[in-house]
């Protein structure tokens, strides 16, 4: 007897009503759905903007990382070029007074070849400095800029426009147009009688 009443009751259990986690829930009112959408759209075009800056941003830092790569790469040789001017203008002295000594009135054949293998070294010098983007600055004749030139003296202007170059004492040297060593002039000023 128990145990069929036991058996009831548990069969009873299981053909109960249903579960009342499983009755439907409450719609939202249309009004509580649009208010949601619309929040819903803002936070997209919030993070759509987000997403489009945090680009543009990545973008601009990869293209100044790129620039500060190829500037790098560029003047990377800064130092050793202003070493290798001071090179050269000795090179430029010693050829200049080897051709002095080297003239036709003096029969020495060996001075006559020390001052053609200086020239070609200085020649071969100047077009490794081409080769690599450096330059000789030729200012004479042209006006005074001080980004790329010094001062070391004032010069008489005879047939020469007043604050023009008219001489120069050391060369300057630009390297892929940057300056990297001043040329020592000589500006023209009117004469003061």
């Amino acid at each position: 007897v128990f145990s069929t009443a036991a058996q009831q009751r548990s069969t009873g259990d299981e053909c109960g009503p249903e579960d009342p986690h499983d009755e439907p829930k409450h719609p939202l009112s249309d009004c509580a759905i649009k208010h949601k959408a619309i929040k819903l759209e803002e936070q997209v075009q919030d993070l759509t903007e987000r997403y489009r800056k945090a680009l543009a941003d990545s973008e601009n830092v990869r293209r100044r990382t790129q620039k500060f790569v190829e500037d790098a790469k560029l003047f990377g040789i800064q130092s050793f070029c202003r070493d290798l001017v001071e090179v050269a203008d000795i090179l430029e002295k010693t050829t200049e007074s080897a051709a002095e000594e080297a003239e036709p009135s003096n029969p020495n054949p060996t001075l006559k070849k020390i001052y053609e293998g200086l020239s070609l070294i200085e020649a071969k010098l100047q077009s490794v400095f081409a080769k690599h983007g450096l330059q000789k600055m030729n200012p004479v004749g042209g006006k005074y800029d001080p980004y790329d030139h010094e001062i070391v003296c004032h010069v008489p202007a005879e047939g020469m426009q007043p604050g023009t170059i008219a001489l120069v004492t050391q060369d300057g040297y630009k390297l892929h147009g940057r300056t990297i060593r001043h040329a020592l002039v000589g500006v023209a000023v009117e004469s003061q009688e």
